[in-house]
């Protein structure tokens, strides 16, 4: 099993700058082995330049700037030359798939913040004292940098990450490790259903609440990003101070929200796992279902549009963000993957429509948003409650068609 470990570093004044030099520099690395590709298309020629070639002209370069590319780790170099390869790759398949390409872009100082170490060892070594009780990760040009190592790390680290938040700076770890012991068995199967009024209700009827993290924080957000209008824009090295502190404000806001809803996926499916065996939940298509409508053409009158519901689905869709399902059900997966329970993920359609008592779909039988009453047989429930019934139904058949 491959697991990723986060922590906190604590660098020096010293340390520090020079973790964004080796982010800046990187991200010069980036943007030069782009505009190569970029010249070497639109010359008459139309070559290519493929990473295996630019991969080998890096001792050049380091040779060259022994101060700036020279000082930093060759395979970490390679590394970003891999992602820009990773990068062109997925254009070119968006592009085949008929899809929208969004050609890869240069990148500013501020929007490059990770640097990888393909391999514990090389350019990087992770705990280089262990006679030492403070941890600490060698890097390359930095130098050793305390590690606020919050929980041990079990088995043996295969990648190394330097990773900047805000003005905080963090190392991932990536571990393999052997396959865990699972939880002991409790006999629970649940079914879920996720929602925006409820953030969860399962089969049981029990409801987890939805936190609403981003709408808490709008009016600061609101407030912050108006202060932050105000300047012109310019790049990060031509911001006043004041432009610095707006930016960083902003940025500040936007991290507490994003660290307060990975807390709430952590603990909720941290529960479920810990509660049952077996969970069922909805595949959601979360991409399409927060898309924008398409715009409606007036017939009638050119360059007009008819009223397509837009402002009501552009709050749906902000809802549907500020729930976290994406990330609520990747967290959820791993965690069970780790406990050794089983996810199921099973087809969504009419899940609020159908009786659980005597499997009549219509949709008549949810008049309102929370209620669900079947036209057929008179059952009365909550419509959560229901499809996450439903859902754990679908979800069981589905187990014992794969068992058989």
């Amino acid at each position: 099993m491959i697991r990723a470990y986060k922590f906190l570093l604590r660098p020096t004044v010293r340390q520090g700058q020079a973790l964004a030099e080796m982010l800046r520099d990187h991200c010069s690395l980036y943007n030069a082995a782009l505009q190569e590709r970029r010249d070497a298309w639109r010359h008459v020629s139309r070559s290519t330049v493929r990473y295996g070639m630019q991969s080998a002209q890096l001792k050049e370069i380091r040779a060259f700037d022994p101060e700036r590319q020279g000082r930093w780790s060759f395979s970490s170099q390679q590394a970003t030359l891999r992602r820009l390869d990773k990068a062109m790759q997925a254009f070119f398949r968006r592009v085949k798939a008929g899809q929208t390409p969004g050609y890869p872009r240069f990148r500013g100082v501020s929007w490059f913040d990770t640097v990888d170490f393909p391999r514990d060892g090389d350019g990087c070594r992770w705990d280089p004292t262990p006679h030492d009780p403070v941890t600490r990760v060698r890097l390359q040009g930095v130098g050793q940098v305390k590690v606020h190592q919050h929980r041990p790390v079990a088995g043996r680290v295969k990648t190394v990450s330097v990773k900047r938040e805000g003005r905080k700076w963090f190392v991932v770890l990536t571990v393999e490790q052997e396959q865990p012991r699972p939880l002991p068995a409790t006999g629970s199967v649940v079914g879920i259903d996720l929602g925006i009024a409820n953030f969860l209700a399962d089969s049981g009827g029990v409801f987890v609440p939805n936190p609403r993290h981003g709408r808490r924080a709008a009016a600061k957000l609101q407030a912050a990003q108006q202060a932050l209008s105000r300047f012109p824009r310019r790049k990060a090295k031509d911001r006043t101070a004041n432009h610095r502190r707006a930016v960083e404000k902003v940025a500040q806001l936007h991290g507490k929200v994003r660290r307060q809803r990975l807390d709430h996926a952590h603990k909720t499916a941290l529960h479920l796992v810990r509660t049952h065996d077996v969970i069922a939940h909805e595949d959601l298509k979360i991409r399409n279902m927060s898309r924008a409508p398409a715009p409606k053409p007036d017939p009638d009158q050119t360059g007009a549009f008819l009223p397509n519901g837009a402002a009501a689905k552009a709050g749906l869709n902000k809802s549907i963000n500020d729930a976290g399902w994406g990330v609520f059900l990747t967290i959820l997966h791993a965690k069970a993957e780790s406990a050794g329970r089983e996810v199921i993920a099973v087809d969504p359609r009419n899940t609020s429509r159908t009786c659980p008592h005597c499997g009549h779909t219509a949709k008549e039988n949810r008049p309102t948003q929370e209620t669900f009453h079947c036209i057929a047989c008179g059952h009365i429930a909550h419509a959560d409650t229901v499809a996450a019934l439903n859902v754990l139904r679908a979800g069981l058949v589905r187990r014992n068609a794969n068992l058989a």
